[in-house]
């Protein structure tokens, strides 16, 4: 029989279910005891990042008995993942649960089921005066920052999300990856077309040049980490790479996890510009990697990917730890691969392919080591944790739907739909 590590997450997975909150009308209650306004909010999605995988991410990182910095946070729930179209959802209809307390249609951006555009807590949050922000390492109009800021019937309209991004929602800070869908067909931007990593990737914006669009709006735009830091201003566009900032697998060319620009980095530059604001900002930061790693069954570059993100989670702790204004959220859309965490064992019963086991990987501070099991390389069904921390974070104890969290985030900052 195989043996499975029992760590933080299934003990706490166990423990919350046994006493779970039957619905958001119980929390509803818990948030009229809350005291005071949440000013900004930083909201983390590990994309694919289920239980399984923040234990495989502390304990290679940190040991049996460390903590991830995503992990050392006073409030933890569970977070049901369906979609109003499957029990398994896709990333655009999860995050658009998420942003506006909706369930929709797998690939449904921003959209109710009848495809009719819902507020997100994004737009709310501008309305009432904050900054707001997306940095991923995916493509800035991907599916997860996209839910937040646009609206369309269909995750692959990603120029229409971008131009809805400078004009609709007016998104201050726009970090991450996908440049090809701000340029039109036959215009470069600062990544070349068709590059060696991958030979398919070229400019195929059907909106215009919307680089220049943005420039004419007043954002600086940069294409490099050293640029990124030297910019100055509220309004700041960042793209750093064609598609993805990272390959997960290209034919034989193998998976690269190695960002131009750090995921740290970028939300510790987003937070600078954000916080310029007086009157808060709310921010979603993605790391994609933890998805597309694990839609690959790669155990090495999924955990690679989530120690990133546990380091950019740090960088928002820090800032939240020095005020008392400031709400942390670590989450993920869904879980992705089906893995499981396993002793090291020659009599193993795993086959060959997506069965085979993926490793060994050390446990830090110890002489033992753990594999990977994964069991499908889609998305599954299975509840995903959330830590929270700072003001109001009370609000996101217990176990509820996902679009509880848009629900409780509303209520934390006292703002209305």
């Amino acid at each position: 029989m195989k043996q499975h590590f029992v760590g933080k997450w299934v003990l706490t997975l166990a423990v919350l279910s046994a006493c779970a909150v039957p619905s958001t009308s119980v929390f509803a209650k818990e948030a009229e005891s809350t005291s005071g306004t949440t000013k900004n909010v930083i909201l983390f999605v590990g994309d694919g990042m289920g239980a399984a995988a923040r234990n495989a991410m502390r304990l290679s990182s940190k040991g049996v008995e460390g903590e991830l910095a995503m992990d050392d946070m006073p409030v933890t729930g569970i977070v049901h993942t369906s979609s109003g179209s499957s029990f398994v959802t896709d990333s655009a209809a999860a995050a658009t649960a998420l942003a506006t307390g909706v369930k929709t249609y797998n690939g449904a951006v921003g959209v109710d089921m009848d495809k009719d555009a819902v507020k997100t807590i994004m737009e709310i949050a501008k309305k009432a005066g904050k900054s707001i922000g997306i940095v991923t390492t995916s493509q800035v109009t991907d599916a997860t920052g996209a839910a937040f800021g646009a609206h369309v019937a269909s995750r692959s309209s990603q120029s229409d999300i971008a131009k809805q991004y400078l004009e609709d929602s007016k998104v201050d800070v726009i970090l991450g990856g996908g440049e090809d869908y701000w340029y039109p067909q036959g215009e470069e931007g600062a990544f070349a077309d068709n590059p060696p990593e991958d030979e398919e990737e070229e400019s195929k914006g059907t909106q215009g040049n919307l680089v220049e669009k943005a420039k004419e709006l007043g954002y600086t735009y940069v294409t490099s980490k050293k640029e990124m830091q030297k910019a100055e201003g509220t309004k700041l566009l960042g793209l750093f790479a064609n598609e993805e900032m990272f390959t997960a697998e290209e034919e034989d060319k193998g998976a690269i996890y190695d960002p131009v620009v750090s995921l740290p980095d970028m939300t510790e530059k987003a937070i600078e510009t954000l916080s310029q604001n007086k009157k808060g900002f709310f921010l979603v930061v993605e790391e994609e990697a933890t998805d597309e790693m694990a839609h690959h069954n790669n155990a090495e570059l999924t955990i690679k990917a989530g120690k990133e993100l546990d380091k950019a989670v740090a960088v928002a702790k820090k800032f939240a730890d020095k005020r008392s204004d400031t709400l942390v959220l670590v989450t993920a859309d869904h879980e992705t691969g089906g893995l499981s965490l396993e002793t090291v064992s020659d009599s193993d019963e795993s086959g060959e392919g997506m069965s085979a086991e993926d490793g060994p990987f050390s446990i830090a501070d110890s002489k033992e080591k753990f594999v990977v099991d994964w069991t499908t390389s889609g998305h599954t069904a299975v509840d995903v944790p959330l830590t929270a921390m700072g003001k109001n974070a009370e609000l996101f104890k217990g176990e509820y739907e996902n679009t509880y969290v848009f629900e409780a985030m509303l209520k934390a900052m006292k703002l209305k739909k």
